[in-house]
């Protein structure tokens, strides 16, 4: 009886070990959450973002799910989306309801810096890793933060060298001079803001004259304009979000004052829905970043830009409210670094994460350019040329891209 019972136990004792090292089983589904913005300020650049996420979930489900290295077949997505509603105070609560209680897999933040500023510290706190889609601000990125990568944008320090290049180079040949630069006080456009203010200082060519910081929430610039035009400075770089640029190119046209060179990020980034706003007469000869949106690169893995933008207008056809811009891109693109992400992880533990996401630096190319990390998770690939929009027949703008040369597929024009 007791060698039975030794026998057994042994037999228990090599199944419990060979449960032990088994591989977890499957989940039913990949769970992945994020945050939307579906009113407020940032609306309009965080539409187009979870349109596009979607588009690419419906597409993976429809192929059957994403293919998990972890446990060798692919797995439905489940999408756990809640409204923010542009309110940070309401993102972390909710950031916090996605890691706590819904217990995804993972975390994708909403658009833009300030819905992503809140998630950040939760998402470090406890231990999950944040897609970053677009939150390009500096301080985001620490060396003792591992558990965030920035997705589709640059970080906002090296976003913004091609404007100073292009002033200092081929600016300073035409004769500008001088510099106002105008921007909103968030995490976004104010990082972009200082990092412009020391290429300038550093290059020592074209001399600012003007350096103002105004709340995001500035919807009037025609006092600004008169005070920066009083200085008469050869260009101006107004940076803010949607909303605050559509105010200034509005308040621009509306004093009747000319400057030679004026920059506006989202003219460019999300010009359909600028357009719509302000008209083709406000934006005629304004300068901006030329997104993937308008701009070709060859993907290894995913849609080229023609075939999303196809996709995007059966999905959702003009009109239907949302703009197709750099802000569909993100959303489709961050949705092709999580796939590519599961597909050469280890595991879905977090830090597993971290290693798979980091190993595709400089390896993967999408419709938005080279994925390419720094060390501490900010983007450094993926520098969107300088372009201007210019007219192309009547009653249209095309974004021509000007600046670097390498980069460029038309010539700036410099106001006289």
């Amino acid at each position: 009886m007791k060698s039975k019972a030794l026998a057994l136990g042994l037999l228990c004792a090599v199944a419990a070990a060979g449960s032990a090292n088994a591989q977890p089983a499957a989940p039913a589904a990949i769970t992945i959450g994020t945050l939307y913005a579906s009113s407020g300020p940032y609306a309009s650049i965080s539409m187009p973002v979870f349109d596009a996420f979607k588009l690419w979930v419906d597409q993976t489900n429809a192929a059957g799910g994403v293919e998990v290295k972890a446990f060798g077949k692919k797995i439905p997505i489940k999408l756990v989306a809640y409204d923010d509603q542009s309110s940070t105070a309401t993102a972390a609560t909710l950031y916090n309801q996605l890691i706590t209680q819904d217990h995804v897999d993972l975390l994708v933040a909403d658009s833009g810096s300030v819905l992503t500023s809140v998630g950040v510290p939760i998402a470090k706190e406890h231990k999950q890793f944040l897609f970053d889609v677009s939150g390009t601000g500096a301080a985001f990125f620490t060396k003792d933060n591992p558990y965030i990568a920035l997705m589709s944008d640059p970080v906002s320090t090296i976003w913004p060298h091609y404007i100073s290049d292009f002033l200092a180079d081929q600016g300073v040949k035409e004769g500008v001079k001088t510099v106002a630069i105008l921007y909103s006080t968030n995490d976004f456009t104010g990082t972009q803001a200082a990092a412009l203010k020391g290429f300038f200082e550093r290059d020592g060519k074209v001399k600012i004259v003007y350096y103002q910081g105004v709340p995001t929430t500035t919807s009037n610039y025609t006092v600004l304009i008169n005070n920066i035009a009083a200085l008469n400075p050869d260009a101006v770089l107004e940076l803010g979000y949607v909303g605050n640029d559509i105010a200034f190119l509005r308040n621009l046209q509306d004093s009747g004052e000319k400057f030679r060179f004026v920059f506006s990020i989202y003219a460019g980034t999300e010009k359909e829905e600028i357009e719509k706003n302000v008209g083709i007469s406000a934006m005629n000869g304004i300068y901006s970043y030329v997104p993937a949106s308008d701009y070709e690169y060859k993907p290894d893995v995913g849609m080229d830009q023609k075939a999303f933008h196809a996709a995007w207008d059966k999905k959702y056809p003009p009109g239907s409210g949302v703009a197709f811009g750099a802000n569909a891109i993100y959303g489709y693109m961050t949705g092709l670094v999580v796939q590519q992400t599961l597909a050469t992880t280890k595991s879905l533990d977090q830090m597993a994460i971290h290693d798979a996401v980091f190993g595709l630096s400089g390896k993967l190319k999408t419709l938005d350019g080279t994925f390419e990390l720094r060390d501490d998770g900010a983007q450094i690939g993926e520098v969107t040329p300088l372009g201007q929009l210019q007219p192309e027949g009547k009653d249209k703008l095309k974004l021509v891209a000007v600046y670097p040369p390498d980069l460029a597929n038309g010539k700036a024009i410099i106001g006289k």
